[in-house]
């Protein structure tokens, strides 16, 4: 592979821009100093982009660098291929562009402002702080190497991981309600543990908190709201916790159902948080799976 356009010169090392760093030799995309899976054909589009920031590159530019003269591809379809997996490393999206803007029948723009990094021989500096607009902090970023990235998950259409991203929604504020209507049910269950109070207490609030907390889920990707992944990625390491906690829920209906069957569900609901940042990675609450 290339790892960088014919008129990029030998003197650019990389670039820089918001959280993330691009190493032209290596061919690497890095965030916070983690490394982002991204293949030859999506690096040298970003390559392209970055040199030219703020500028259209059109489709027919893409498509010379990308592919020797004579070569025999759906060039289409590789464009969008490659863009749409750029914009998974990015966590970027066609319809609220923070990087990679689409113009239509013309080409694509690259939003941000890029520092080239020169080779000059020293060590290259500390990325810079990452600012809100970027999104996460170190921590996340690990984090997020950890999870599953976009481009790791199945492609689904639009409307049936929003659908089943509800339903986990629906399951939750039902759960909620659930146990605040039956306070005293729940009272008498636990009176027999030696913090009762404490347990009772906490599960009377994140009951009555988490309600909106779901009701703002809905809304967000029922309604398509603009920036759904951005928005519900930074509310998911805060959900995170009180899923986890929830998850144990099904013991609250000992007087109904027995241990094996409690414990069972409770193993399920563990992976629940997890399938709801998969669906939201998948595209709920898209407007549509946009190719570029």
């Amino acid at each position: 592979m290339s790892s960088h356009p014919s008129d990029s010169g030998p003197s650019t090392r990389g670039y820089r821009f918001a959280s993330f760093e691009v190493d032209v030799r290596s061919g690497e995309l890095r965030r916070q100093g983690i490394r982002l899976k991204l293949n030859a054909q999506p690096f040298q589009l970003l390559l392209l982009l970055l040199e030219r920031p703020g500028e259209v590159v059109t489709r027919e530019e893409i498509c010379r660098a990308l592919w020797p003269e004579g070569t025999f591809v759906d060039y289409e379809h590789g464009v969008n291929s490659a863009l749409n997996r750029l914009r998974e490393a990015l966590n970027d999206t066609a319809s609220h562009p923070r990087y990679v803007e689409t113009l239509a029948r013309r080409g694509y723009r690259f939003l941000l402002p890029v520092e080239r990094i020169e080779d000059l021989g020293e060590t290259p500096p500390v990325p810079p702080p990452v600012n809100a607009e970027a999104g996460g902090s170190e921590a996340e970023a690990e984090a997020t190497a950890i999870l599953a990235s976009p481009g790791e998950l199945p492609k689904a259409s639009t409307q049936m991981v929003t659908v089943l991203f509800l339903l986990l929604q629906g399951m939750y504020a039902a759960m909620y309600v659930g146990a605040l209507a039956n306070l005293p049910e729940i009272d008498d269950l636990l009176s027999a543990l030696h913090a009762w109070p404490h347990t009772y207490t906490l599960i009377v609030l994140t009951a009555a908190l988490l309600l909106p907390v779901r009701a703002f889920a809905i809304f967000l990707v029922t309604f398509h709201a603009p920036g759904v992944r951005e928005k519900f990625l930074r509310l998911w390491p805060a959900t995170l916790v009180a899923d986890i906690l929830w998850a144990a829920s099904p013991f609250l209906l000992l007087h109904h159902i027995n241990f094996g069957l409690a414990l069972a569900a409770t193993v399920i609901l563990v992976y629940s948080p997890f399938a709801q940042r998969a669906l939201v990675l998948m595209g709920a609450g898209n407007v549509e799976r946009q190719l570029g």
